[in-house]
């Protein structure tokens, strides 16, 4: 492998590439819209490898994600996340020169984007299927009504359709039954939505987007897009829940080892906070912030090592050894970690090296 100097997150371009036509794949056979979220990666580079699969439709979390990938020939856009109705000047822009769908959850945010927007815009419900985040309340039938006639009066206002985010997957481990009968929940709520609305709106969606049930799903029922977007890369939390093979993990953080504590069983690297964020998975003896893997000439293996960070300073990473593991490494020496949430791992890194050595940028 190249030569690293300071923590490096890694990236394996084909499991990515493999991750990506996999779902890809599953939309095509599925006849669903595959609306790939791109706040995992944030890199017009990865961006581009979606383009090779057909996908011309994307999702991101905020304004400021929309006018980055915009910049880069992303045309119709949906932010996933509650309208700030502040950020109007932004989205004014926005609609201008895209399709722009936007995400409303109560009838005064359509009413001030049916007043302030001056560009035709698309606007998604967002559904309350479980998570109890954000979302209406599918049965709150009377605040649904509310806020479609207040979509329904503004003429540069149309109802793209209904949307959710079944978040509470992740509480799953390892059990692909629970996420596919979350799955399935979602799938009855937007059988009933489309019931009693596609009467008056024929052309109205209901998308989902989230990775443990667009991962181990194999049918998508009344479900017309999808929208994963930690399936890009992966990650250990996905592999406890079930969503993923350990070997589709796309991404490792290298982290140098800076000193040594047999007679403890640790290891210290520089690898800390700054690097991974703060996410952790309950293990049975302790909470594991990353898990510990050999890297290799080609990447990183995945034969099981009994190591992972136990615990998180600002840079410092303390590794838990198995019983007279850490007097075979030294300082100087690298490991790889395998990140607990790759979403934020990558968020606090803002750059990818991939295993050829190329640098891949993201959005600042």
């Amino acid at each position: 492998m190249f030569p690293l100097i300071e923590p490096t997150l890694l990236l394996d371009k084909q499991k990515c590439l493999s991750n990506i036509s996999i779902m890809a794949e599953k939309t095509r056979k599925n006849n669903v819209i595959f609306r790939p979220h791109f706040k995992t990666h944030q890199s017009h580079e990865v961006g581009r490898w979606f383009r090779e699969f057909g996908v011309d439709k994307i999702t991101v979390s905020s304004v400021k994600m929309a006018e980055y990938f915009a910049q880069d020939g992303w045309n119709d856009i949906t932010v996933a996340f509650p309208v700030n109705i502040h950020e109007k000047d932004r989205l004014n822009r926005l609609a201008e020169k895209i399709s722009l769908n936007l995400l409303v959850v109560s009838p005064e945010t359509a009413e001030l984007l049916g007043k302030e927007i001056h560009h035709p815009i698309n606007l998604f419900i967002e559904i309350d299927t479980g998570y109890h985040r954000t979302g209406v309340d599918p049965e709150n039938t009377d605040l649904l009504d509310a806020i479609l006639n207040r979509i329904d009066a503004y003429p540069n206002l149309t109802l793209k359709g209904f949307l959710t985010h079944d978040g509470h997957s992740y509480k799953i481990r390892n059990d692909k039954k629970a996420i596919r009968n979350i799955h399935q929940n979602s799938s009855l709520i937007a059988n009933t939505l489309k019931k009693k609305y596609s009467q008056r709106y024929p052309d109205l969606i209901f998308s989902i987007g989230d990775t443990p049930t667009c991962s181990v799903a194999d049918s998508f029922y009344d479900i017309d897009e999808i929208r994963p977007g930690n399936f890009v890369f992966y990650d250990f939390m996905q592999v406890a829940i079930g969503s993923c093979a350990l070997e589709q993990i796309a991404v490792a953080m290298a982290c140098p080892v800076v000193a040594t504590y047999p007679e403890r069983n640790e290891i210290v690297v520089h690898g800390g906070a700054v690097h991974f964020s703060k996410d952790s998975l309950a293990l049975p003896n302790g909470n594991s912030f990353g898990k510990v893997v050999r890297l290799t000439e080609t990447g990183w293996s995945t034969e099981e090592t009994g190591m992972y960070i136990k615990s998180l300073s600002q840079e410092h990473g303390i590794i838990h050894a198995e019983k007279n593991q850490a007097k075979n490494f030294q300082v100087g020496n690298w490991l790889g970690v395998l990140p607990i949430h790759s979403c934020l791992t990558a968020d606090v890194m803002k750059t990818y090296k991939t295993l050829e050595g190329e640098t891949i940028t993201m959005m600042r």
